[in-house]
């Protein structure tokens, strides 16, 4: 079975505290007739802190849609490496075994893929495969892991990088004065991350079921206007209650797989906002502390869209991972409304490799 390999994740070295948003909310809204209700809103997004990409003086500035994409391309390409170079080397592996990689992203635009550019200069056979997926959203991370699934599933031996990059912060759109747009500008954070899937081997989740679930009539919810001045974020006031549509979902997947919910050791979710967090808890009758891993991710650097998933699961990892043979969920959330889901069981390292390793 598939196993999903230690993530890498890097974050800007820009920080914005949630202070420093709520300060510039009230001076650049000064007039804003809801003004009171965005910063409210921003105080209970419990986001703390998020890092970006260029000093917040630049990132207010907008200077072009093209000037932005440019700067997209340019801070990917100086950033993507060095991280990718971390998960192969978490997951054991060399650049010339992986067969496919998945790139994910939905602040930004290149074409041809930066799949092409990581295979030309970081050596990535020329017959690695290539999956860009850009219209996914936040959902994206989860969808990478199940196509990674996927395809080695058809290709056992096989082995999938993923790659998430996600500048939110350049799609900030100073003309967007909607509740939702606010709140989003308090709420995005930037990062960059990678894991490997491997068809054979590897310390993590190995992979037994993933699923795929789109709420009817809700395509409106989460969605990009593209206009002169790039991508414009559309957020819906019924967003923060999807989770009672899906929380059926995810309990229908499991049982499927016939586990119970309750039984399960482990949950690796999209942070979107708290209420995500609180209505899972809810919905699947959950403790909070078996979302604490992504609500540190929400807390430390907000929802950093595609990534949220793998910081998250960088967290299992850094507090030594499961026990052999427990079972998880991951699951990301994004438009659609979409779930992306999977499952499996924890698969540790052998105790003579963890021996060595040390």
């Amino acid at each position: 079975m598939a196993t999903l390999c230690r993530p890498s994740v890097a974050v800007p070295d820009h920080v914005i505290t949630q202070e420093e948003t709520l300060a510039l909310a009230r001076e650049t809204h000064a007039d804003h007739p809801q003004r009171d209700l965005v910063l409210r809103l921003i105080q209970n997004t419990g986001v703390l802190t998020r890092h970006i990409v260029q000093p917040i003086e630049d990132t207010l500035r907008h200077p072009g849609f093209e000037e932005r994409n440019l700067l997209y391309e340019a801070e990917a390409k100086a950033r993507v490496p060095g991280v990718v170079r971390q998960a192969l080397a978490h997951a054991e592996v060399e650049p010339q075994d992986i067969d496919l990689i998945v790139y994910v992203s939905c602040t930004g635009f290149m074409m041809p893929s930066l799949t092409a550019w990581l295979i030309n200069t970081m050596g990535f056979r020329t017959e690695t495969r290539q999956l860009p997926i850009a219209q996914l959203g936040c959902a994206a991370g989860g969808a990478a892991i199940n196509r990674a699934h996927d395809f080695c599933t058809a290709y056992p031996r096989a082995n999938v990088l993923i790659v998430s990059c996600e500048f939110c912060s350049l799609c900030y759109q100073p003309t967007d004065i909607g509740v939702g747009s606010l709140l989003s500008n308090g709420l995005f954070g930037d990062a960059i991350s990678a894991a490997v899937v491997r068809g054979e081997g590897g310390t993590g989740m190995r992979i037994e079921r993933n699923g795929s679930h789109l709420v009817p009539n809700t395509e409106d919810w989460i969605s990009y206007a593209v206009r002169d001045t790039g991508f414009h974020f559309l957020l819906d006031k019924r967003v923060p209650g999807t989770m009672e549509m899906l929380a059926p979902a995810l309990k229908a997947l499991v049982a499927q797989h016939s586990w119970a919910i309750a039984d399960m050791d482990f949950f690796i979710v999209h942070a979107g906002g708290p209420r995500i967090l609180d209505d899972l808890c809810h919905f699947l009758e959950l403790p909070p502390e078996m979302f604490r891993f992504s609500r540190a991710t929400l807390t430390e650097r907000g929802n950093i869209a595609s990534s949220v998933v793998f910081d998250a699961l960088a967290r299992l990892f850094d507090e030594g991972g499961a026990a052999d043979g427990a079972g998880g969920l991951i699951a990301g959330f994004g438009p659609g409304i979409t779930a992306e889901t999977a499952l499996g069981r924890w698969a540790a390292a052998a105790p003579m490799a963890a021996a060595m390793s040390n």
